[in-house]
């Protein structure tokens, strides 16, 4: 099994799934950074850059994973629909993770 996972991987379809996954996690912390009208004054000068940074680097980590299971959501069945659940689960948690810490110590506190 592991052999086929290393096997199938293609660079091209991996690096579409992980710039989706930067968009996405781009969207997300667009949508919180963006719509702060007057930022906290104990709060760094530049406190946008760090979570601007790190969450679209956690979506891409996360995209590239669900793009790592590729070939077993072409299998069918029971496996196609295990794969696509642990790839949107672990999607979900590393972009949350990603959200947390960018905004350590500003938004999130």
């Amino acid at each position: 099994m592991l052999q086929q996972l290393l096997t199938s991987l293609h660079p091209a379809t991996l690096l579409r799934y992980a710039i989706i996954g930067a968009a996405i996690g781009m969207a997300v912390i667009s949508f919180f950074v963006l719509g702060v009208d007057h930022p906290n004054p104990e709060w760094p000068r530049y406190w946008m850059a760090r979570p601007l940074i790190i969450t679209p680097l956690a979506g891409a980590l996360g995209g590239f994973f669900y793009g790592a299971l590729e070939s077993f959501r072409q299998q069918g069945g029971v496996i196609k629909i295990m794969a696509i659940t642990v790839g949107l689960l672990v999607f979900l948690i590393v972009l949350w993770l990603g959200v947390v810490l960018g905004l350590d110590g500003t938004m999130w506190n």
